[in-house]
């Protein structure tokens, strides 16, 4: 039976000349927000938040974002159009707000998922008014060094596993230069590779299709127009965000942060390899500062462990 909720939303959110598509589910408007954003860039991610940490919904009521462009929030008038990082941070701060208000709370927790951790942190660091404190999942912090990791790994696979073909495509491609690739779907490839050899989810050998596309296909979240929608968004944001994303590098520009910062990270991520997030985070000066590993996860705790991950929100984030 399909488990109901006292609160389940849906809502179209006017934001700085488009609007933004949220899902909202609790059981209790006097507990903590949570507002996740997800990664991709343009791969929102509700449905495996809704399903796997629908437990957190006792304690917290939980929301998530399909970002500008992306998703539910996808529109042909959008796909036309110019967008940058501070564009998409500033859309997350007028959400903030309008959570702040919807819920009459002073301040809700943030959790960055991938591309959303670096969404996350420019958050933090630029509006931390309304953070009460910030997890970071698959955390970004360093794009070019990511990128060369990342590529390191599937061309270390491919010859240990005697891939022939897995070795050619990634002759042809090359290794990237300053964190980029000479196309997108040269990224693709890549990472197509990163997830089948078990960089994305731990011990898992899947396509992109299978762990990205097939997920949304089968989710009541979003129908089958939504899909159109979600794919044509993902190329959309690519293109348009990700040379923006593969120039971050906190340690450098993120040095302190004014809210509690937890960063949740599985042992085997290879998409986003933890040692670049560690060192960022035990640079940084914050409150409050943990990092907390996950055993048997790659670039999903949240899916991969989502029994661990809720407890970790409850015991360490809800009570710091």
């Amino acid at each position: 039976m399909k488990q109901k909720f006292p609160i389940d939303e849906h809502l179209k959110v006017p934001v700085n000349g488009t609007t933004l598509d949220l899902r909202i589910r609790g059981t209790n408007t006097n507990n903590p927000v949570v507002l996740f954003l997800h990664g991709g860039p343009g791969i929102c991610d509700r449905h495996f938040v809704l399903r796997d940490q629908a437990p957190l919904t006792d304690v917290c009521t939980l929301v998530c974002l399909d970002q500008r462009g992306s998703g539910k929030s996808y529109t042909r008038e959008q796909g036309k159009r110019e967008m940058s990082v501070d564009q998409v941070v500033e859309d997350a701060r007028i959400v903030v707000e309008f959570l702040c208000d919807k819920f009459r709370k002073e301040k809700i927790f943030l959790v960055g998922h991938s591309y959303g951790s670096f969404l996350g942190v420019l958050l933090c660091q630029r509006y931390p008014k309304h953070i009460a404190a910030y997890v970071g999942l698959g955390q970004l912090a360093d794009g070019p060094e990511n990128e060369r990791i990342s590529y390191e790994f599937v061309w270390n696979e491919a010859q240990k596993r005697g891939d022939a073909k897995a070795i050619a495509d990634l002759t042809r491609i090359g290794a990237p230069v300053h964190g980029f690739y000479k196309s997108l779907d040269d990224l693709t490839v890549q990472r197509n590779y990163m997830t089948k050899f078990g960089g994305a989810a731990h011990g898992e050998s899947e396509s992109i299709f299978t762990s990205m596309v097939l997920p949304v296909l089968r989710s009541p979240e979003y129908t089958l127009f939504d899909l159109i929608k979600y794919a044509n968004g993902a190329y959309y944001n690519l293109r348009q965000l990700w040379e923006s994303v593969i120039a971050c590098e906190f340690i450098k520009t993120v040095r302190s942060l004014d809210m509690p910062v937890f960063i949740t990270q599985g042992k085997f991520d290879r998409n986003t390899p933890p040692e670049l997030a560690k060192a960022w985070l035990d640079a940084l000066d914050a409150p409050k500062k943990e990092w907390i590993w996950f055993e048997n996860s790659a670039h999903s705790p949240i899916r991969e462990e989502s029994a661990c991950w809720n407890e970790v929100f409850r015991e360490k984030v809800l009570t710091c």
